[in-house]
């Protein structure tokens, strides 16, 4: 049985995510820094997904995010 990831990420905190990881991978490459790689390549998952793991974990989301105030 495969479990569908429920989507917890808004689209700008994908965008900062998938830029923020970007930019750790290709700094951790250029420097041969393996835990930079290893953030880097997980913030650019979790930007594709739109899926945290952290976030499921503390059971919050940022989809309703509008104007920096968190709607509930």
């Amino acid at each position: 049985m495969v479990k569908k990831l429920k989507v917890n990420v808004g689209m700008l905190d994908a965008y900062i995510r998938l830029s923020v990881g970007f930019s750790m991978l290709g700094i951790g490459t250029r420097h041969k820094c393996t835990p930079a790689i290893i953030l880097g390549s997980m913030k650019i998952a979790e930007g594709i997904t739109r899926f945290c793991p952290i976030l499921f974990w503390l059971e919050k989301d940022t989809l309703h995010w509008k104007s920096g105030e968190i709607e509930d």
